[in-house]
Order: structure tokens, then C-alpha cells, then sequence
């Protein structure tokens, strides 16, 4: 009986295996290949290649994959905890005891209020139900524990299936970036952009008029990344966050913000590009210095126009009416220095119930923001009290370091960036399957394959010491506002926003402290009540 396995089929089947494994990897597309018609692009025949050009791609790969298996294991036991049917016993403890001390409090007023209760009722006779608004709904009078518990399994749905669909994005996104490497994406966009600049324009010479073929290659990939991020983007606010009762947005605002989103980039990050690559090329062996320096003004011009200019394009913002929260908001900012000139209220609640507040502004103009669902969502009492942790950021200096560390990320990696920049850096562009010798990489796609590549595991080690610090600094702000006298409404108020929202009641501690630039609740309630407990 003659054997079923042809030997000859096998050892070629070996072969070309082998031949698709050897390194050094290479896309499939390549502007060598493109050129001279070998159509594979592969670097196999050079008799000597470097370090980089044998590895780059390999280790590009296996980096990418690396981290997305880290990633989804992480992903994994946090959907895990999600699984849970079991309250938290530590948030229990937590959170009854913060009910107790408040029932401790309201019993001492409870002759006051008894007779305002009494007027109200009296006053409000006959009123119609339906008049409630969306604070009365909250229950903010309630104990918080039990609003909890009724809400434990919505929020563990909730986290199911943002943890499901998060897996599913990640897992489509490494797969595009492998696919985009494997294939010469970036050779491909970057010569069709030479096409469309020679047969649209005139720009013949590529060296000439590299500048405003980075544009259009620019603008190439931005309609590819926002078309295949489109789905995504679409079922995350339409099914998922409309499921769970937080998406306000209409299919006609969702399609007007893209567009708005899109005109802005064109408006703003057109100049600023053809910008940075103009002072790359000016600024010679140095250009870093120069380029750092743009990187701190062209900040600062967007912390100033952001908020001004842009922000309102998206949502209306109208200053907070006189009241007794205004008066003390104002109070607060002026017992801590803070130079408040604006207090405004957000219509959040057009797109979104989540809730929020935050700062901004330069010098002596500075200004709060409050979303309006944030209002409805706690007491006065509770938003001074978040308040007063949001102004111990600025008091501790968190805003101005936060600042300065951008900044010197900004010159560290252009910096780096300047060392593996020019002629001698040929090697890792050929890797990727550019030409690199008789046509000049440009700058665009040298910056693009630095952040990419060497970039890339720095780049995941610094976001993951930010992360951890930014967690200290949380801990640091509660601090201050429990200094201030007001912990155990910045604690109530932390526990209805987190109910409100569906957040996680019972995080998974690794997957915490890989991804949460926020600690846990329960931590940042343990924490406040051992300085409770300190300070008496």
C-alpha cells in the first residue's frame, strides 16, 4: 500500500514554513519590493544584516502579542470578580459603619428638622408624585448600604459587559496591529500618498514636499482608524451604555460630534504636525531642545483654548445661578487661595447620566465645572466635599506635577528619539519595509516607528508608574479634604456616585492596580476612616 504522505510535498511544505519563520521578518508590502517586482519584500539574501534589521519586526510582534496576553489575563480575572453574586463583605463593614455615623448625625438635628419636615409637608399638600425630580429619586436621605446591595447585581452586568466588549476591542486591535505590520501598511500609505500629492497637486519630488505628503498620509490613516474604531465606538454607546440606562445621546448628535471631532483634528492637528516636522528638520542634531520647547507652549495654548474655545462646541455651559452652594463654593476657594472667577454647570446629561467636576484655567482666572448629573446625584454638603478633594489636587501641587511630568515624558522621548533618528537608523526603517537609502524615510513615519518599537515597553512602564502615582495622589486629595472637616460627606458622596454610575464594588486587586488610576472604593473609604479614627 503506498504511503498517503508524499515525502516531497512535506519537505516542501517544511520548506516554505521554514522560509516564513526565518528571520529576519518583513512585511509582505515594501517599498524595495514595490520597486523592483520580487513582490515579497523579504530581506533574505543580504548577506550581512544587522541587530535591528534581523529582529525589529520579530520583536515589534512579539512585544505587541506580549502584551495583549498580559492584558486579557488581567481582563480575564477581573471578569472573574464580575462573576461574583456575593456582596463585598469588607465594602459592607465599610459602608455601615459610614451609615452609622450618619444616623449618629442627622439624630442630633432631628428636633429641627422634624418641624421643617412638618412646613414642607404642609406646604406640599396634594402634590402630584410625578413632580419628583431625579435628586428626590436617589434616596439621598436613605442609608447608602442597602441602595448598595439593590444595585450590586446591575453593576456586576454592567461590569460583565464592558469587560466582554473591552475584550473583544482588544483582542480586534492587536490583530489590526499585527495585521498592519505584517502586511506594510504604514510603506503602502505613505506611497499612495506620494500618488495622490503627484497626481492631485504637482508634487513630484517627494523630498520637496514631504511635509504636506505627511499631511495627506496623515488624513489616510485617520479616516482608516476611525472607520474600522466606528463599530466599536457605536455598539459601546448604543447597546452597552443604553442598556445599563446611561446613554442620553441621539444617533444625530453621535454623528455631529464625530464630524466636529474630525473638522477640529484637521483644524488643529494639520498645523501641528507639519509644525513639529518643520522643526525636526530646522532644528539639526539638537532639534529635541526646540521641539520640547513647542511641545510646553503648544500645551499650555490648548490647556487655554480647550476649555474656552472647543469644550463648548460639544456642551453648553452656563454659570452656576446664585444660591447657597455658590456662596460656599465661593467660600471654600477663597479660604484655600484658590483664585475661582467662574463656576459653571455642564449639560452632561445630554449625552451621558455618568457624573463629574473639574478645573481648569492659568494663573489668576481660574474655573470649576460641575456636570449637572452630578448635582442631581449628591447633597451640597457632598459636592463642597468633592470639591474640597478636587482643590487639594491643586493645593498639593498635583495639577502643576501632573504638568511638569508631561513635559519632561514630552523631552525624554524626543530625546531618545533624536538618537535613533538619520541616516544611521536605516536599518530599523528597512525592517519595516522601507527603502531608507535612496529614498529618505521620512520624518513622520521615523516618529511613527520609534513610538512603535523602541518606544513602546518604556512607554508601558512609565504609564504604569504614572498610574501607581496617580493612585497616591487620590489618597493624598482625600487627605486634605478630610483635613478640611469634611470626610464623612466626601465619603457618602463618593458611595452614591459610584452607585449612581454601576462602578465596580469588587475589583479584582490585579487587575486594579494594572488599570485604575482611581483606588478601589472600599480603599479610599478604609482610608478616610483611619484618619477618622487618628484625629480623634
Amino acid at each position: 500500500m503506498p504511503c498517503p504522505i508524499d515525502p516531497a510535498s512535506l519537505v516542501s511544505k517544511l520548506t516554505d514554513f521554514h522560509k516564513l519563520t526565518e528571520l529576519p521578518w518583513t512585511p509582505f508590502y515594501s517599498q524595495q519590493s514595490s520597486h523592483d517586482g520580487s513582490g515579497s519584500g523579504s530581506g533574505h539574501g543580504h548577506p550581512e544584516l544587522s541587530i535591528t534589521a534581523t529582529y525589529a519586526m520579530a520583536l515589534t510582534l512579539l512585544f505587541t502579542i506580549f502584551v495583549f496576553a498580559l492584558e486579557h489575563m488581567l481582563d480575564e480575572r477581573q471578569a472573574h470578580a464580575y462573576r461574583s453574586t456575593e456582596f463585598p463583605s469588607l465594602l459592607e463593614e465599610t459602608v455601615s459603619k459610614i451609615d452609622k455615623d450618619d444616623q449618629n448625625k442627622k439624630t442630633k438635628k432631628s428636633s429641627i428638622d422634624d418641624v421643617d419636615e412638618k412646613t414642607a409637608a404642609n406646604d406640599t399638600a396634594g402634590a402630584d408624585d410625578t413632580t419628583a425630580t431625579a435628586k428626590d429619586k436617589l434616596d439621598k436621605d436613605k442609608p447608602i448600604l442597602p441602595q448598595l446591595k439593590d444595585k450590586f447585581q446591575k453593576a456586576q452586568a454592567y461590569g460583565r459587559d464592558k469587560i466582554s466588549f473591552g475584550m473583544i476591542s482588544s483582542f480586534y486591535g492587536t490583530v489590526e496591529s499585527v495585521a498592519f505590520l505584517v502586511l506594510g501598511f504604514l510603506p503602502y500609505a505613505w506611497d499612495m500618498s506620494v500618488k495622490i500629492g503627484s497626481s492631485y497637486f504637482g508634487w513630484e519630488k517627494e523630498e520637496d514636499h514631504e511635509i504636506k505628503i505627511s499631511l495627506i498620509f496623515l488624513l489616510l490613516t485617520t479616516i482608516v482608524g476611525t472607520v474600522t474604531s466606528l463599530p466599536f465606538e457605536v455598539y459601546s454607546t448604543f447597546w452597552i451604555e443604553k442598556k445599563h440606562g446611561f446613554n442620553k445621546q441621539t444617533p444625530s448628535l453621535f454623528v455631529t460630534d464625530k464630524i466636529k471631532s474630525l473638522v477640529l483634528m484637521c483644524l488643529i492637528g494639520g498645523p501641528f504636525t507639519a509644525a513639529l516636522l518643520k522643526i525636526i528638520k530646522w532644528g539639526g542634531e539638537h532639534f529635541y531642545i526646540y521641539v520640547w520647547a513647542f511641545m510646553f507652549a503648544f500645551s499650555a495654548f490648548m490647556m487655554t483654548i480647550v476649555p474656552v474655545f472647543i469644550m463648548p462646541l460639544f456642551n453648553k455651559y452656563e454659570p452656576l445661578p446664585d444660591s447657597e452652594l455658590k456662596t460656599r463654593i465661593f467660600a471654600l476657594a477663597d479660604r484655600l487661595k484658590y483664585p475661582l472667577t467662574k463656576l459653571f454647570v455642564m449639560d452632561g446629561s445630554k449625552r451621558s447620566s455618568h457624573s463629574n467636576a473639574f478645573m481648569f484655567g492659568f494663573g489668576k482666572n481660574k474655573r470649576i465645572v460641575l456636570f449637572d448629573t452630578l448635582m442631581e446625584q449628591v447633597s451640597d454638603d457632598e459636592i463642597l466635599a468633592i470639591l474640597g478633594h478636587e482643590l487639594g489636587h491643586w493645593k498639593l501641587g498635583h495639577t502643576l506635577s501632573s504638568f511638569v511630568i508631561t513635559q519632561l515624558y514630552f523631552g525624554a522621548s524626543f530625546y531618545c528619539f533624536s538618537l535613533c533618528y538619520g541616516p544611521h537608523a536605516v536599518d530599523l526603517y528597512q525592517a519595516f519595509g522601507f527603502e531608507g537609502v535612496t529614498r529618505p524615510v521620512p520624518t513622520i513615519i521615523a516618529l511613527l516607528l520609534f513610538f512603535q518599537t523602541i518606544w513602546a515597553p518604556i512607554d508601558k512602564v512609565l504609564s504604569f508608574i504614572l498610574t501607581v502615582n496617580s493612585r497616591r495622589n487620590e489618597f493624598a486629595a482625600d487627605k486634605f479634604s478630610v483635613d478640611l472637616g469634611m470626610s464623612q460627606k466626601l465619603q457618602t458622596g463618593l458611595c452614591k456616585i459610584s452607585l449612581e454610575n454601576l462602578g465596580a464594588m469588587c475589583p479584582d486587586p490585579w487587575y486594579a492596580t494594572y488599570h485604575y488610576s482611581h483606588p478601589p472604593l472600599v480603599e479610599r473609604l478604609s482610608a478616610m476612616m483611619k484618619l477618622d479614627k487618628k484625629s480623634n
